[in-house]
């Protein structure tokens, strides 16, 4: 496919596979709009070849999960190179890379979220969640940024885009809880569930949903904290591409906060914004656009160096026991 069907076939996918970034996604300007469309018919590839689903549909069994991930890291690498896969998801991304200079690093994090589910991972700790957040969004928030103008070494405004990515990651862990206990996959950190004396086998337990919910409410206490401080970076971006990051933030931020005022409806029935509701969001973002958000110190959350950091002291330990 040339570009232009290749932006074709992105506006289908992101049309198809998310009305919230859709909606946000026509105020930008065409130029970005267009790479953020062929940024995101990739997200959904790799998303959906990893899950087993079509357009972000429910999960099937994938037969060799391992198999599959390692062909999107292939396919991945071959278009950020410049050639052609024939894939028309990979090979937009091979495009919109090609014009933004996207690293292929943020590349192979999102990847490796996907590693980490092939693997039946669970977090252990918060900061295992954040860090799984990271690598399936966080890292993608990093990449749209740069879309949209942001400079690779600007590293707080690329914080702040990360910061958005955890939010959206958080409130979709928040709303899918029942979904992913039954494709056998559940994000709520291991030392959390133990705090509320819940059995990590049987979490759907209704005699202890009141439990479940407490840990739900904290998921939605941390996607609004990330978002809040997500605001903060929108202010570095061009007006239009500040509107459409605002107006994703409250599109998707208020997943969170319909799954904390159902207090467990969201684990019987789906949570999603209505058009009306949307349409609500793009007004208001539009309004915020004009003004600085609050200041956020964001010292005291997750950072992207925390990743760096854990890796560098991996590859010390690995490069100490080889010297043995």
């Amino acid at each position: 496919m040339n570009r232009k069907n290749l932006v074709l076939y992105a506006k289908s996918t992101i049309d198809r596979g998310s009305k919230s970034f859709a909606a946000a996604s026509k105020l930008f300007g065409k130029k970005t709009r267009e790479r953020v469309w062929l940024l995101y018919a990739w997200c959904r590839e790799c998303d959906d070849l990893a899950d087993g689903q079509m357009l972000g549909g429910r999960m099937s069994a994938v037969p060799d999960p391992k198999k599959a991930v390692a062909a999107t890291r292939m396919l991945t690498r071959r278009a950020h190179g410049g050639e052609k896969t024939g894939k028309p998801a990979f090979d937009a991304f091979g495009v919109v890379s090609q014009e933004c200079g996207i690293p292929l690093e943020f590349a192979n994090d999102v990847i490796d979220g996907f590693v980490l589910d092939a693997d039946a991972w669970r977090p252990e700790t918060e900061d295992d969640l954040y860090q799984y957040c990271y690598h399936v969004a966080g890292a993608v928030g990093c990449m749209m940024a740069i879309v949209m103008g942001v400079p690779k070494g600007d590293n707080d405004t690329l914080d702040r885009a990360c910061d958005l990515g955890l939010a959206f990651q958080l409130a979709n862990i928040a709303r899918d809880v029942a979904e992913d206990n039954e494709a056998g996959r559940c994000y709520l950190p291991v030392d959390w569930i133990a705090e509320v004396r819940l059995n990590p086998d049987d979490l759907m337990n209704i005699n202890r949903r009141d439990a479940l919910v407490i840990l739900i409410d904290r998921l939605c206490d941390s996607a609004e904290l990330y978002e809040a401080s997500a605001r903060v970076g929108a202010a570095q971006l061009p007006f239009r591409s500040r509107w459409a990051v605002l107006a994703a933030a409250g599109i998707y931020g208020d997943i969170a906060r319909q799954v904390r005022v159902s207090q467990g409806g969201s684990l019987a029935q789906r949570i999603y914004t209505t058009k009306t509701t949307k349409a609500g969001w793009v007004a208001k973002a539009l309004w915020q656009a004009m003004f600085k958000s609050p200041y956020v110190d964001r010292s005291s959350l997750w950072s992207r160096n925390s990743l760096a950091n854990r890796n560098e002291a991996i590859g010390n330990s690995a490069q100490r026991a080889v010297a043995r």
